[in-house]
């Protein structure tokens, strides 16, 4: 496992100095799920398959940016799937972007999941690790990541992150996020996933949410990759999750891009949306 998240920390590294340096037009391609790449996404992939390459346990990798499995050790016991650069699109207004990592033991069942980790690249360039039911935050300091602390989240947040177009949201969603907005909580949503739920777990607590929308019934965001790895992550730093009604951490994708509408947060938020989308 150790040279598993060194094969992390070493791609992080590069990433970030790719993402100072690289050109950030789009490519001809399209990912997976239909995104237009650009050419950072393809680089990002590519630095951590190389990385990842590097370590003989691990059996099969699964990215955003290949609409296939890539098996790199028959004999290997781990199973990566990863999101290279999640948020891309943000790079060329200089906002924070990131990438996600989640480690299976034997196969990609949600139940394998053991260790789920995330890099923000920012002002700073901090990592995320979850193992064992602890949750630890690192940041890059003179080309090695140092441990701050390990995160808690509080019983009950104030910060309301909302995706989807809203025009798109059924309408006890709507009224559900103004509630939270009529009990005090502040906006703050810049369009990435790691960016938004990074800032909720270091300051406490809060709701991202990405729901069933009506152009995006099933959801936006990739199961194996990115609501499965966040699910395992806030559990362990005694936060909640669902998909409105189910836990996410029960939850098999049935195709390695599987989406599904995701809730993130406190015990306390994510109870309210269990109340609400439960009713309906």
């Amino acid at each position: 496992m150790d040279n598993i998240l060194d094969a992390i920390q070493k791609s992080a590294i590069r990433i970030k100095k790719a993402i100072d340096t690289k050109d950030i037009g789009y490519s001809q391609q399209q990912n997976a799920t239909g995104d237009t790449q650009l050419q950072l996404d393809i680089q990002c992939d590519l630095i951590c398959e190389e990385e990842f390459s590097k370590a003989l346990s691990i059996n099969t990798l699964v990215s955003e940016e290949k609409e296939k499995e890539t098996l790199l050790n028959r004999d290997g016991q781990y199973f990566v799937a990863f999101d290279p650069l999640d948020g891309s699109s943000l790079i060329d207004v200089n906002l924070s972007v990131g990438s996600i990592f989640g480690i299976y033991d034997g196969s990609f069942d949600v139940k394998n999941l053991i260790v789920s980790c995330y890099v923000v690249y920012g002002p700073r360039t901090e990592l995320v690790y979850a193992k064992d039911g602890v949750v630890q935050f690192f940041l890059l300091q003179n080309g090695e990541f140092e441990f701050v602390k390990n995160i808690e989240l509080k019983e009950k947040g104030k910060l309301n992150a909302p995706g989807g177009t809203q025009q798109n949201w059924p309408p006890f969603h709507k009224e559900m996020i103004d509630g939270l907005f009529q009990e005090g909580y502040r906006l703050r949503y810049s369009g990435g996933m790691v960016p938004d739920l990074h800032q909720i777990l270091l300051k406490g607590g809060g709701l991202f949410s990405y729901p069933s929308t009506s152009d995006k019934p099933d959801g936006k965001l990739r199961m194996l990759y990115e609501a499965h790895p966040f699910a395992h992550i806030f559990k362990a730093a005694g936060g909640d999750q669902c998909d409105g009604v189910n836990d996410l951490l029960t939850m098999d994708a049935k195709h390695i891009h599987d989406t599904t509408p995701c809730f993130f947060g406190s015990k306390y938020e994510i109870a309210r949306v269990k109340e609400v989308y439960g009713a309906q």
